[in-house]
């Protein structure tokens, strides 16, 4: 009996972690598809005026309209005039008491993950100690020149953002001399997964060399998909 309530808790688990996974992914999904419909779908200012022009709604429309529209917004502001009025768009934002702060963290992290040569995004992920001696604390590095206040500090110090789980939009700045730092080589977007999953998700930059290999060997030998060659 107690073998098989061990066995019934682990395969419950199992199923668990299976279906958690997908779950929040499809609900996350399905919140931004509806948001999407309620911009740009056929009961929407935008989505009734492509109705009328083309004398019916067709479905999936919707979405197509707003990726139009994004990519529409991207032709604009790769120009001289588009990135101009984007600039004093966002010199406005920033004006803004509290808005400031948010829309500056929100263009770091969705630098740091759709854009890979962005000035803007994190650039490279650190560990030091933090609060005190012996307790480590994972950071991205925001700035590596800071002018007068590495003068003020005497030795070259980083600015450093340490993002607290799991979410990480709230965290630390933090200005911490280079000598007491580790340089860990791993991408920006593992380590934001990480905070995300509050560490329970360990990156393959992260493992020990040979796991991935050992991996990728188990799903090769089990894959339904894998060529079979004749003898």
């Amino acid at each position: 009996m107690k073998r098989f309530l061990v066995w019934l808790r682990t395969t419950f688990v199992s199923g668990l972690l299976a279906i958690i996974p997908v779950a929040v992914t499809t609900y996350f999904l399905w919140l931004l598809y509806g948001l999407i419909d309620r911009q740009f779908g056929r009961g929407a200012p935008i989505g009734q005026v492509v109705e009328r022009v083309l004398g019916q709604w067709i479905p999936g429309l919707g979405i197509v309209l707003m990726l139009l529209i994004v990519l529409i917004i991207g032709v604009i502001v790769r120009n001289v005039l588009g990135r101009t009025l984007h600039y004093y768009l966002e010199r406005v934002i920033l004006a803004v008491p509290g808005i400031r702060k948010m829309y500056g963290t929100l263009k770091q992290f969705t630098g740091a993950l759709l854009n890979r040569e962005s000035t803007s995004s994190f650039k490279k992920v650190v560990m030091f100690e933090y609060p005190k001696e012996g307790i480590h604390v994972i950071g991205l590095v925001t700035n590596e020149d800071l002018g007068r206040i590495q003068d003020m500090a005497g030795e070259k110090c980083l600015l450093v953002y340490a993002p607290t789980a799991p979410n990480p939009l709230s965290g630390y700045m933090i200005v911490i001399p280079e000598r007491l730092v580790t340089y860990i080589d791993m991408p920006v977007e593992d380590a934001l997964s990480m905070v995300v999953s509050s560490g329970s998700v360990l990156p393959d930059s992260l493992r020990i060399d040979g796991g991935e290999a050992n991996r990728r060997e188990r799903r090769a030998r089990f894959s339904p998909f894998r060529k079979r060659t004749m003898r």
